[in-house]
């Protein structure tokens, strides 16, 4: 095994506020609190004690207890979840959806950020326990996203029609999904056990909270993982004061607003991951979860006929909790009240919401967590190694966007060197005679010297572009060569986990594969893994 570690930067495929917050540019530093460095969790630790009440632990492990109550798990599993008790217990945190199969390969990386870090921890600060959490988002409603997976080059997909919180979604007709599975994937032992896992996780469970639940717990329940969903009743409960400080007050809304206001003076390059709204929550109830707006002094559920007065409202909340659905502003904040969770470690676009939270947090009074960017990997196997080696491409190299990557190597291959920047250079240090002179004699022929620059580098280009092509043309198979591999590495021209789901690596490594990736992923290491295998 080959481990190489590339700045996410040169990579080209995460956001520049990601980039800059894992570099800690200073500007940045408004937005979140601790940063995710090992010395720094001590003073994490003493902050979430002293903010977590003891009263909610005992409701989330009554909570999680009654979750698991059909699910057979590990002995390490059942201790950490009785461990919550304890006021030295403590979560790291990631979460994600309700993929079919787990979707892209990065819900691996994810849990096993979140697995490797509570070690790091417990290694560290021993007198403390530290829990791994996958928090299921079982309250979401786009299904598009969730009802598929890639398995080769195709799209494996679950044809329903859907409406309401996905987690509630009967498994019924993934049947169908499993019998075009089971044709593809062969009649390994490898692929035997991806059969037997998928049978046991969608055909004998009955809705998807539940099969994501089973798949997860068999994939991670020996390093203790522990899986909440928060569409519980009495988990909701200790939700209910943030509620109507969002219904009732908007204080999410405000707080948020500035929030993004300030990041765009920042950097306009920064963007905006999500949006508030007046109010962030959604009704859920029989197969719905439609918005709740309010309209002079009434509150209706969008796209229905039900309307409440505030003090229905009210009574609603204060009755049955778990119909109030978090939208993804408020969810954060839920978790951060029910867990006693020291670090969220999510993906790109995930903690570029979550650093726009920060002043919310602090209107609800409830402590920010740190932030962690996940492990991300690009696995290169024995075969693939041995075609970037023949064609002596690096894996800085294979990171490159395709054009660049073909005409960088090209270049390199080819006995003409096709690069005019020698010509380009010394053409801008004749033109600066030029303006020279024009400064001395008349200034109006500024413009025609100008004209003429731009006239003369365009002319250059425009020939090293046809030199070049002329070139690919003479070294086509090359060409070839370097697209086939780089389409095996980054599919659909995209990082390969965003788009492999973990069958395909299953199938070539079997049971060796998540301790694979738990033995050689450092959680704190913010670099992009590449996990060479030679």
């Amino acid at each position: 095994m080959e481990i190489d570690c590339l700045p996410f930067r040169k990579t080209g495929y995460f956001s520049k506020l990601i980039c800059d917050y894992i570099e800690e540019k200073e500007t940045l530093t408004s937005l979140y609190g601790q940063f995710p460095k090992l010395e720094n969790f001590e003073r994490q630790i003493r902050e979430k004690n002293a903010n977590f009440s003891v009263s909610g632990r005992k409701t989330l492990v009554k909570s999680l207890k009654a979750q698991y109550e059909d699910i057979k798990t590990s002995s390490l599993t059942s201790e950490n979840i009785q461990s919550l008790h304890d006021e030295n217990t403590f979560t790291v945190t990631t979460g994600h959806q309700l993929n079919l199969f787990t979707g892209p390969l990065y819900f691996l990386y994810k849990i096993v950020s979140t697995i490797n870090l509570s070690k790091v921890l417990k290694e560290t600060y021993g007198d403390y326990n530290f829990v791994p959490v996958y928090w299921m988002a079982t309250e979401d409603h786009d299904f598009e996203e969730i009802n598929y997976f890639n398995f080769k080059g195709k799209k494996i997909q679950w044809n329903k029609n859907a409406s309401g919180a996905v987690g509630h979604l009967s498994t019924e007709g993934l049947d169908e999904v499993f019998e075009i599975f089971s044709n593809t994937i062969g009649g390994s032992k490898n692929a035997d056990y991806l059969k037997n896992l998928f049978t046991e996780a969608y055909l004998k469970h009955k809705n998807l909270t539940r099969a994501t639940r089973y798949l997860a717990n068999e994939l991670f329940k020996e390093q203790g993982l522990v899986i909440v969903d928060g569409d519980d009743h009495h988990l909701k409960e200790l939700l209910v004061p943030y509620i109507k400080k969002d219904l009732f007050e908007q204080v999410s809304f405000t707080s948020v607003s500035k929030k993004i206001s300030e990041i765009q003076q920042m950097d306009p390059d920064y963007g905006i991951q999500v949006n508030p709204r007046e109010i962030n929550y959604f009704y859920l109830k029989d197969g719905t979860r439609e918005r709740i707006v309010e309209r002079d002094g009434k509150f209706y559920i969008n796209d229905t006929q039900l309307s409440f007065t505030k003090e229905e409202l009210q009574e609603e909340l204060q009755t049955y909790p778990e119909r109030f659905s978090p939208n993804v502003v408020a969810r954060p904040l839920y978790q951060e009240v029910i867990l006693p969770n020291l670090c969220y470690i999510g993906g790109g676009g995930e903690l570029a919401y979550w650093l726009q939270l920060k002043a919310s947090f602090q209107a609800m009074e409830v402590l920010f967590p740190i932030l962690l960017l996940r492990n991300s990997v690009l696995i290169i196997t024995e075969k693939q190694n041995e075609k970037l080696d023949k064609l002596n491409v690096s894996h800085e190299d294979i990171f490159l966007k395709r054009h660049s990557l073909i005409n960088k190597k090209i270049r390199e291959v080819s006995n003409i060197d096709i690069d005019f920047s020698p010509q380009k250079k010394f053409l801008e240090e004749q033109f600066k005679g030029l303006y020279d002179l024009a400064e001395q004699t008349d200034k109006s022929f500024l413009g025609a010297v100008k004209s003429q620059e731009v006239k003369q580098k365009k002319g250059l280009d425009k020939l090293e572009k046809r030199l070049l092509k002329a070139q690919k043309r003479k070294l086509e198979d090359h060409v070839v060569r370097l697209t086939d591999i780089q389409n095996q590495l980054f599919p659909a021209q995209s990082l390969q986990e965003r788009q492999l789901n973990f069958s395909e690596l299953y199938l070539e490594y079997g049971e060796e594969l998540i301790p694979m990736l738990l033995k050689h992923l450092n959680p704190l290491d913010l670099n992009f893994f590449v996990l060479s295998i030679k």
